[in-house]
């Protein structure tokens, strides 16, 4: 198929990519495809507000427990959600309350405080509690300006609260507001660098106040921080240094904050001042001014103190002191003696207070809150509207979580682009990996399918950042690099960025060259700090795995399974690569290191008392014997509550997997489900086909299952390649309907959660933990599809929609998959018409009933299932049927 393109790509005033594309395909356009179909497609009507579609709010009522630590689904769904920002935007301008560990802020329980409304969040990350920057407060009325409590303990307050017992909140994409217990209501939306707020006082409001916080990020953890304040302006500039969450470094952020009322002349500030801890200083302009004590009488002057200097700390500490800082302003009310609504616009930069100040000046000229709110809606209704569902026969919970799920999987990575402060480039900078290990399996590639411009301008950050630091980034947040979970989870990225988008590289500014440079980096360059990027790459090289025994002052010496699994599957994410250049050898040389996950197959290992189940991965020593771990750590059923996580106790070699699920479900030993680029020869290790039939049972009969952290995803397509797709099937949608049941009882022992959309939390916890890993995930299973990434394949199940279409705006084609005897979804995951009998597309029979390859996507075809009841049904007869595996030669 010979395509031609002339694609345009624009950079708009909100800094986001718009794209338009002509192509000329050889193959049958969407409309030719459905006319030679025997079954046409039926018209359906189009969801041109799938933003009113997306519930940010899933899971705030009628809590349940999830894990502990939290008290309610929403404690941990809404780490994430609440936040007004654009696809992939810099800014997430939220609400932060006192909820302890709260990672992005928002919390549904209405008895935590609000404790600011700040510009930076990180979608849903581990660690310590990341960003929440630059937080503003308002207060209705302090008795004096002096007596204004600024400091974040003291300034709290609550929500209204609804007749329901819910908080008084709304959100949607790219909007939030709260209404607070003193009648202010708060309101938020943003473009890519800049938040926007509106402050609405009641009527009546003498002397509202606003409050600017320089210091108080998530973990307290500020430094060096500067500001000045314009007594004629009110504009205020400042920045600080603040702890990275998961790695050892530290970054700098600047901000610029400008006032303006809304309906009438905001005028002069009434009164200003710098505030230091709980104590205003009226008159001051900058943090070199700030006392302590008490003012001995309405003629005393004050004490002044040098902020920088150890004297004046010591002095503030003994004084109660705190690095607390900010600037606190009084404003005119409006003249009507009405509502007084004063607008914020706060810039963000990770380079100075002047580009912040130019950033907001930039993308919000006219202070329009209304404008902004609905350009960032028509953003969000650009991207979620290219993928569409017919409804018929489906319920509305169903279709807000699919369009939810797809809205979470578009607000992380982070458009960092022109805020890197490490070096000058004019290659797009894109930041928030957190981490590569979390977003690679299902993430990038359902990005591939409606969204190949923003993954493109992804990719080329990530080379950029190559060439700069030596390897590619793994996990990154705020410009600091963070602690690297697996592999080198960025290879596969590209590699599926290249495997599906190599003829339209060049259209998109992608270098072939320079992206096979980076995969190579990371494939043969020892890193001098692996734990924070690159490999422990001499010894991956030298032994094909990495052996438990091998200290190495590069790196923790933990992880060597889990390690071991995800560098083979690096290395298979680079030899399709190189297929792609046409670099034969160098082909082979990854594909034959993508076998080496066999290298720590230990046939003769059993789970206790399931001596069935035979042969696991395991930590092996470097002269070959290997060092027995049991094969339940860090599973439900560990009798030792053992931890694989990235800390020294961690000495299993397993992260956040167990070798019994084979799949890197839980932490532990589980892990040896993990082989997507050769499933098949996974089977023949583990005994043939009934064996590994038997194994994957075992799994999630015993509760082994974990849907909450990423390697279990592939696990319940894992069955097609058994030419049992039909299992798989059923339990991807047992896994729907465990953790989104729709009945009054919800799931045990989570005291009864009423409806699925309550129940969405379950699901989506980990997306909101692993940056819309999850999230992809479950529009995935929605959409009836798994993807294999870095291949030109995509496992085939039955969607959750009787007609789903997506439409890519690089080849400007729609797909559209439509599922014939579609008769609803059954309520337990089992039952009714959801097995594939048989596949067309544009009206042609299918080589296979399992899978769909690439080029049925990039022509725009119609795919038609014929569903049935019956689940024994395979994946075809011809000798393509089955998903391909190194080992069958299904590559070639």
């Amino acid at each position: 198929m010979r395509t031609l393109f002339h694609l345009f790509i624009v950079v708009n005033g909100l800094g986001v990519v718009s794209v338009s594309a002509q192509s000329a395909l050889s193959s049958a356009s969407p409309a030719s495809a459905s006319a030679a179909s025997t079954k046409p497609t039926r018209p359906i009507p189009k969801i041109s507000d799938p933003a009113s579609l997306v519930i940010p709010f899933i899971g705030t009522t009628n809590g349940g427990h999830v894990f502990p630590g939290k008290s309610t689904y929403a404690d941990v769904l809404l780490i994430v959600v609440q936040c007004a920002t654009l696809p992939h935007g810099m800014i997430k301008a939220g609400m932060d309350t006192d909820s302890p560990g709260n990672h992005a802020g928002y919390d549904g329980d209405p008895t935590f405080n609000v404790t600011g409304f700040s510009q930076l969040h990180d979608s849903g990350t581990g660690g310590a509690v990341p960003l929440s920057n630059f937080k503003l407060f308002p207060f209705l009325q302090c008795s004096t300006f002096e007596k204004c409590p600024t400091s974040m303990a003291n300034r709290k307050i609550l929500r209204k609260v609804l007749p329901n017992g819910l908080p008084d909140d709304f959100a949607s994409p790219g909007y939030f507001s709260t209404n607070l217990s003193n009648s202010i209501r708060v309101e938020l939306t943003a473009t890519r660098r800049t938040a926007l707020h509106r402050y609405t006082f009641p009527a009546g409001t003498a002397n509202p106040h606003l409050l600017v916080d320089i210091t108080n990020d998530g973990q307290k953890s500020s430094t060096n921080p500067v500001m000045t304040l314009d007594p004629d302006t009110a504009r205020v500039e400042g920045g600080a240094s603040f702890s990275a969450s998961f790695g050892p470094g530290r970054y700098n952020a600047f901000t610029c904050v400008d006032f303006k009322a809304e309906g009438f002349t905001l005028g002069k500030p009434t009164e200003y001042g710098v505030w230091l801890s709980n104590f205003p200083v009226r008159g001051s302009t900058n943090l070199l001014q700030t006392y302590y004590g008490e003012q001995l009488s309405s003629s005393s002057s004050l004490i002044f103190y040098m902020v920088h200097t150890s004297q004046s700390n010591q002095k503030i500490t003994n004084a109660g002191f705190v690095s607390e800082m900010g600037a606190l302003f009084t404003f005119n009310p409006s003249p009507s003696n009405g509502p007084t609504s004063i607008l914020a616009r706060v810039g963000v930069s990770f380079i100075s207070s002047a580009q912040a100040c130019a950033n907001a000046q930039e993308e919000i000229p006219d202070f329009d809150f209304d404008k902004v709110h609905a350009a960032n809606r028509a953003q969000w209704n650009d991207l979620l509207g290219r993928v569409q569902v017919d409804t018929t026969g489906v319920d509305l919970e169903t279709t807000q979580l699919f369009y939810s799920s797809l809205y979470r999987t578009h607000i992380s990575p982070a458009d960092y682009t022109g805020e890197n402060p490490k070096w000058n480039s004019t290659e797009p900078y894109f930041d928030s990996l957190y981490c590569n290990w979390d977003t690679y399996r299902t993430l990038y590639p359902l990005m591939s399918l409606h969204d190949p411009v923003t993954f493109s301008r992804i990719v080329r950050g990530m080379i950029d950042i190559q060439k700069h630091e030596g390897w590619l980034p793994e996990c990154r947040g705020a410009t600091a690099q963070h602690f690297i979970q697996g592999g080198t989870n960025a290879d596969p990225i590209l590699g599926e960025f290249f495997v599906k988008f190599n003829k339209q590289a060049a259209a998109l500014n992608v270098s072939p060259t320079d992206l096979y440079n980076a995969l190579l980096a990371d494939a043969e360059i020892q890193s001098s700090n692996w734990n924070l990027q690159g490999r422990q790459a001499n010894l991956w090289k030298q032994l094909g795995y990495i052996p438990q025994d091998m200290f190495d002052a590069g790196g923790a010496n933990t992880k060597q399974v889990s390690r071991t699994l995800e560098h083979a599957f690096n290395d298979f994410a680079i030899s399709q690569v190189a297929k792609a250049l046409g670099k034969t050898a160098d082909e082979q040389k990854y594909l034959k290191r993508a076998g080496n996950f066999a290298n720590v197959w230990n046939p003769n290992i059993t789970v206790p008392d399931s001596p069935g189940v035979l042969g696991m991965m395991q930590p092996r020593f470097a002269d070959g014997t290997f060092n027995f771990t049991d094969p339940r750590h860090c599973s439900i059923h560990d009798p030792a509550k053992a931890t694989c996580f990235l800390n020294a106790a961690n000495r299993d070699g397993f992260y956040e997997v167990a070798s019994c699920l084979l799949n890197e479900t839980y932490p532990s030993s589980c892990v040896t489900q993990y082989v997507p680029q050769d499933t098949a020869k996974l089977i023949q290790l583990q005994g043939g086909v009934e064996s590994f039939i038997t194994r994957l049972d075992f799994i999630f009969n015993q509760s082994y299952f974990d849907s909450t952290d990423e390697p279990s995803q592939q696990m319940p397509f894992m069955y097609h390649y058994a030419n049992r797709p039909g299992l798989s099937t059923q339990r991807s949608r047992q896994v729907i309907a465990q953790f989104f049941n729709t009945s009054t009882n919800g799931l045990p022992g989570n005291d009864g959660m009423p409806t699925l959309r309550y129940l969405l939390i379950t699901y989506l916890t980990r997306p909101l933990i692993d940056s819309g890993a999850m999230g992809s995930y479950a529009a995935f299973y929605l959409a009836g599809m798994y993807p294999l990434p870095a291949t030109q394949q995509i496992l085939l199940s039955s969607s959750y929609f009787p007609q789903i279409s997506f439409f890519n705006p690089l080849f400007n084609t729609t797909t559209t998959i439509v599922s014939h005897g579609f008769t609803g979804n059954p309520s337990d995951g089992t039952g009714g018409n959801v097995f594939v009998k048989s596949v067309a597309v544009n009206g042609k029979p299918y080589k296979s009933n399992c899978y769909l390859d690439w080029d049925v996507f990039v022509s725009g075809s119609l795919v038609e299932l014929t569903l049935s009841n019956d689940i024994t049904l395979g994946c075809g007869s011809g000798k393509n049927a089955l998903p391909p595996s190194i080992s069958t030669g299904g590559y070639n």
